[in-house]
């Protein structure tokens, strides 16, 4: 890293970077992210297609694709647009898989957000707003018509969800706010936001995003809210690196 920039695992860079270092940052993280993939399998997962006996790390990172949106500054792959983690409070015993399925929600019925995924939540209210559909804390409707309508909105966003494909990698270290997983989390979603900065790899005019009652979704082009208005620590890529190895195929 150069300049004065300070690097710890408990924050971002904080004296700013420039957009060409930010550019060749961007194209670097999806050229690690190529790697990954090649390693898992040569192919990313799909939530549809994935359960629980599958060889998922204990911990990690994953990194969500949305078909419909394409880099266009850095190359012309799909562009990441959530990223996450499992374990950030120091006693969590939660698992990857786990977090994974809280996105994907309930496997044996509709419905949707009472299952701790914020992620569900934001896509749902983009649906909602989309389709003219109220949200799943809405009180505009009757019970009863609001019921089927949370089912079909559960529905829509299991549905979505399901069909974004993903990478994850292997980092499994300590739970707590200052692991390894968090610093990488934060630092690629302060990469990959747009809040503020000149768009990189602006979303698609269709994108689903667009339509959040969120302006951080909206205008960072992701799935996040946390960390989009942060500078960003370009050392977390050396950390991803050294994963690479560490992660298997499912």
């Amino acid at each position: 890293m150069s300049g004065t920039a300070k690097t710890s695992l408990s924050g971002v860079r904080s004296n700013g970077s420039s957009d060409s270092s930010r550019l060749s940052d961007t194209i670097r993280f999806y050229d690690i992210l190529k790697r990954l993939e090649k390693r898992v399998g040569g192919a990313a997962q799909v939530l549809a297609n994935c359960n629980g006996r599958m060889n998922w790390p204990t911990r990690g990172v994953y990194f969500f694709y949305e078909y419909g949106e394409t880099r266009s500054g850095s190359g012309n792959s799909l562009r990441v647009v959530r990223i996450g983690t499992n374990a950030i409070s120091t006693e969590s015993k939660a698992k990857l898989w786990t977090r994974l399925s809280q996105h994907r929600g309930p496997a044996s019925r509709v419905g949707g957000k009472k299952n701790g995924s914020v992620f569900r939540d934001l896509v749902g209210e983009a649906l909602a707003k989309r389709h003219n559909l109220p949200t799943w804390s809405s009180s505009r409707w009757s019970w009863s018509r609001k019921g089927r309508s949370n089912e079909r909105l559960g529905s829509l966003v299991s549905r979505h969800i399901c069909a974004m494909p993903f990478l994850w990698l292997n980092v499994d270290d300590c739970p707590g706010p200052e692991s390894l997983r968090a610093f990488i989390e934060r630092n690629t979603i302060a990469l990959l936001s747009n809040y503020y900065k000149p768009p990189i790899d602006p979303v698609s005019p269709n994108w689903l995003g667009s339509s959040s009652p969120s302006p951080k979704v909206r205008e960072s082009g992701l799935w996040n809210q946390e960390h989009v208005n942060g500078d960003y620590d370009p050392s977390f890529l050396d950390e991803m690196e050294k994963w690479i190895d560490r992660t298997n195929p499912p």
